[in-house]
């Protein structure tokens, strides 16, 4: 096959578009342009993402970076390929139009979720590591993509939210501002007991806790009278990543209140009963054989 051939197949006219005509020429140069400029493209991202990181910058803000950059990247593509098929944008109008009219109707929520997911990421209300509590689901935040937040709960269980639910609902962000969250320990003793030594007692597991923070400073409560104990309430402040630190702190403190009380025989209180009979009442023994 002789040069002549080869240019006359590589100019042959498969369709025309008003006065644009596509050949196979530029057929064959649109998938060649496209994959050797993404291949750019990736490896330019990845090498942006690496230097956004080696500047110690929040997962959030790289995440914008690299978002920001792919787009305006798949935007010079499309340009880039209607400007070798020589396809003018005018000749969109009519179908963009159509498109629009069409996404209006049947992409309502993919386009709010879309442009939720942009708002999380410039706001950043909600940050990569972040712990939240949406409806009765709490968990961290693992990564923010452009449709949805992906969530891991408590129980290791992955969980999707649409961006849109994250901006629209209450959400309770643990960790907005801070990590620092307030927790409480309730203990009952018995009736009896020394009130000033228990308060004592309890202040001093509170203080050798070393995952307490010292401000807000710790305090101890005599919360109620009870039906069979007197409560008392410790409240403080701990600096956690997510729930089960919170209750492993508290456990803790159970445990140290548990063994200061016994060393200093002090009752911690159990749901008692007191029977009262009217009138008198025969008891008899039986011998067994």
């Amino acid at each position: 096959m002789n040069l002549d051939k080869i240019t006359y197949y590589l100019n042959y006219v498969l369709f025309t578009y008003g006065e644009v005509s596509i050949t196979v020429s530029k057929i064959i140069q649109v998938p060649l342009i496209l994959f050797a400029m993404w291949f750019v493209v990736t490896r330019t991202g990845r090498l942006i993402k690496k230097a956004l990181l080696a500047q110690k910058l929040s997962p959030d803000a790289v995440l914008l970076f690299t978002r920001i950059y792919l787009v305006l990247c798949i935007a010079i593509l499309v340009f880039t390929t209607l400007e070798v098929l020589s396809i003018p944008l005018t000749a969109f109008a009519f179908v963009s139009g159509a498109i629009a009219i069409g996404v209006g109707f049947g992409a309502q929520n993919i386009i709010n979720n879309f442009i939720s997911g942009w708002i999380l990421m410039w706001e950043r209300p909600i940050r990569i590591g972040d712990f939240l509590e949406v409806g009765t689901a709490k968990g961290v935040v693992e990564t923010i993509k452009t449709r949805s937040t992906r969530i891991r709960r408590n129980d290791g269980v992955h969980m999707l939210v649409p961006n849109s639910q994250l901006l629209e609902n209450t959400v309770t962000n643990w960790t907005l501002i801070d990590r620092n969250a307030r927790s409480s320990v309730s203990v009952g003793v018995a009736y009896g007991s020394d009130v000033v030594l228990v308060e004592k007692l309890i202040m001093q597991v509170l203080n050798e806790n070393t995952s307490i923070l010292p401000a807000p400073a710790a305090s101890v409560f005599f919360d109620d009278f009870g039906e069979s104990s007197l409560v008392f309430n410790a409240v403080f402040w701990v600096c956690a990543e997510s729930e089960t630190m919170l209750r492993k702190v508290r456990s803790d403190i159970r445990f140290s209140i548990y063994k200061i009380f016994e060393a200093h025989n002090v009752v911690i209180s159990f749901p008692q009963r007191d029977i009262h009979i009217d009138g008198e009442i025969a008891l008899t023994r039986k011998k067994h054989h």
